[in-house]
Parts: C-alpha cells; structure tokens; sequence
C-alpha cells in the first residue's frame, strides 16, 4: 500500500496516479469520521500555514478550502485579487513571493489562465494546490466527484459516468475525465456540438449529441453548469432551448428503465441543466458532494504537507 504521495504539487489529475487517488480516498474516509464527530479538529497540520491565494471569483472551492485547513489547525491567510496590488499591475510572482516572505508553507491557488499553478510550481518551494486553472483543471472537484461515486455506488471500476453540459469551458469535465479513466471507470460526454472540444474523443470518451442516449447508457451523470461568464459568443440560441434539449427533469428520468445517480459540481442554475425535482431528489448525491469536499481537501493538503 502506498504511504505517500508521489507528487510535491497537486497540479492536475493528469500528473498524479491511480495510486496517488486511491491513497487519498483513504485518507479522506479516516477525515470524513473526524468531521462527523462533535469536536471536528485535530492537530495534524498545526505547525503549517496555508495561503489561500484566489484571483478569480470562487465561494464553493475557497469555503471548502477554507474550513478544511481549519478543521486541521492548521493557520490560514486569504488573499483576493480583487482588493489586491495586482490591481495596480504586480506580477503573479511577485504577488505569490511577497505571500512565501510571510513564510507560508503551502499555496491554494485559483487563476484565470491555465498553467498558472504549474508556472509557481517551478518557481518557489511551497507546495501548491490547483484550485482551478482558467479552463484547463480543477483536480480536488474531480477528486471528490469520484469519491462521491466510490461512496455512493460501492467502486468506481466498471461505472458508467456522463458528463452533461458545457464541456468545452469546463476545468472539472477535463479533470473527472481523467480521474474516472485512471480509476477504471467507462466515461461518455454529452452536450451540443458547439459546446464540445474537437479534440475531446483523443481523450479516450465515447461522445453522445442525444441527453435521452446518454442517460439511458449511464450509471451516473454529472451534469455541469453553463458556464456563461466564459462564453465570448452564443454557443446555442437560448437558455430555454438549451434546458429543453438538455436539461435533466423528472419526466427525463422516469423515461428510463433503472434509476441513476445525479451529480453537479455547483453552482446550480436551477431550471435549466437541472430541475429543482431532479436536484433535490433522493438518488442525486449534491449535497453529498459538498460534505465529501472537505473530507477530500483535507487529505489532500495532509499527504501534501508529508511531502515538503
């Protein structure tokens, strides 16, 4: 059984093994016990300090980031960009240096371009968490969407998973991709042509224009959001259209000879990739997903911090 991580950084799922995921899983198992109990602390990263370093908008991934590096004691500094001096044009590295004088030992970074994470990682010494790369990674979505799998469904070897919706300016889709594959799950994506990346079947996915195909083929569907504050151009004529075509509601699902899992990265635009029924019903695991999100970071920035 590996007992460490092979990697300093958490990039990507694309740099890490199937060995490097299965140890966090075990880990996030022995944390997801200690968040359910009545004293949710422990001791084990009290001597480091985290840097939450975001420039770009994020409420999900920084509140998980955050309560997780509480829940392990260890000492938190938040920066925002946008009340920041790169407001005033300092460079990335230099904002990140002047973070590392305060002597901080790791780094939760989220960035509009992608390979930001990567650039700092050949830069400084901290170890540094992806928490989204433009639209290239989001490696701890990927990493509790498939523990989430693993939790719900028993294994994640041999599942079915589509993901539904806006594949092309999604970092999660790219990353789950990767995870489901090393884990050995079948993987299909579904969306409109448009909102599909040409070079999507090189990565090994079956591809599927038809939401009634797909769900019927699937054991899980993970059903993004439309990303509209990354969309430049129309991708398709309306929203309303789009949740007709795409959209996943009640009469959707009763259509189908078995029941499935419903899963979403969040934020929910309820109404149109989901229907409230579908997103508050008892086989989708959302919420599941939000608790198994700090269990996951947790054991991410412990076997990060072994590693220094």
């Amino acid at each position: 059984m590996q007992q460490q991580l092979s990697v300093k950084h958490l990039l990507g799922i694309k740099n890490i093994s199937s060995e490097d995921i299965r140890l966090i899983f075990d880990t996030a198992d022995n944390f997801k016990e200690v968040i359910n109990r009545p004293i949710k602390k422990v001791p084990s990263l009290r001597d480091i300090t985290i840097a939450n370093v975001f420039f770009e908008n994020s409420t999900r991934t920084r509140l998980s980031f955050e309560l997780a590096e509480k829940r392990l004691s260890a000492d938190v500094i938040n920066f925002s960009s946008s009340n920041s001096s790169v407001k005033k044009g300092e460079t990335l590295l230099d904002t990140v240096n002047n973070i590392l004088a305060m002597k901080v030992d790791m780094v939760v970074m989220r960035h509009s371009s992608p390979g930001a994470p990567h650039f700092l990682s050949r830069h400084i010494k901290a170890n540094i968490v992806n928490a989204g790369d433009g639209t290239h990674e989001h490696p701890t979505q990927a990493l509790l969407d498939t523990f989430s799998i693993r939790e719900k469904l028993g294994e994640v070897e041999g599942k079915k998973v589509v993901i539904i919706g806006d594949i092309l300016h999604s970092r999660v889709a790219l990353s789950n991709i990767f995870a489901l594959q090393k884990l050995g799950a079948e993987v299909m994506v579904c969306g409109p042509n448009t909102l599909l990346p040409k070079y999507v079947r090189e990565l090994g996915v079956k591809v599927e224009l038809d939401v009634d195909k797909a769900l019927q083929w699937c054991d899980v569907a993970n059903v993004l959001r439309i990303q509209l504050e990354r969309q430049q151009m129309k991708f398709f004529p309306s929203l309303r259209e789009y949740s007709l075509y795409y959209g996943i509601n009640k009469a959707r699902l009763q259509k189908l000879d078995k029941q499935i899992v419903v899963m979403h990265p969040g934020p929910i635009n309820r109404g149109v990739e989901l229907s409230s029924d579908v997103a508050d019903a008892d086989n989708a695991i959302i919420l599941d997903q939000v608790e198994n999100g700090v269990a996951v970071r947790m054991a991410v920035l412990y076997l990060l911090a072994a590693n220094k």
